[in-house]
């Protein structure tokens, strides 16, 4: 098997997944993930579509991720991944689709009105 690669997104962030068959490492922008996402809680968004088909310690991961937080970075890497392995393997797909990892999630940051002083909130009112 050769090098499969797939892209997620999610908000601003944009992650590029290269995987290939080996023991476990998850590189991200030349770091180990758990380096360069010091929370335990983010560990599992990334690991979850490897948990979900039992394929942990199976597949090396080179990624590169740009834009966004920590937290959108590490479901536009989720969604990657979870694209790979249904490349790799179509049986994969049911399991990842019934807990949702398969959906790019649509949700934005809204624009900024003119007008206003943030998208929704307003100018403060002074009646006199």
């Amino acid at each position: 098997m050769e090098v499969i690669n797939a892209i997620g997104r999610r908000k601003t962030a944009v992650a590029r997944v290269y995987v290939k068959p080996g023991n476990g490492n998850i590189t991200v922008n030349k770091k180990d993930y758990k380096e360069y996402f010091p929370a335990g809680p983010i560990h599992y968004i990334v690991n979850q579509a490897f948990q979900i088909t039992n394929t942990e310690n199976k597949y090396d991961v080179l990624v590169n991720l740009n834009g966004g937080g920590i937290k959108g970075q590490a479901e536009a890497l989720r969604l990657a991944i979870s694209k790979v392995l249904i490349q790799i393997n179509p049986e994969f797909r049911p399991p990842l689709k019934e807990k949702g990892l398969l959906r790019r999630d649509p949700r934005m940051v809204e624009r900024k009105k003119p007008g206003q002083r943030k998208a929704r909130k307003k100018f403060q009112f002074s009646k006199r």
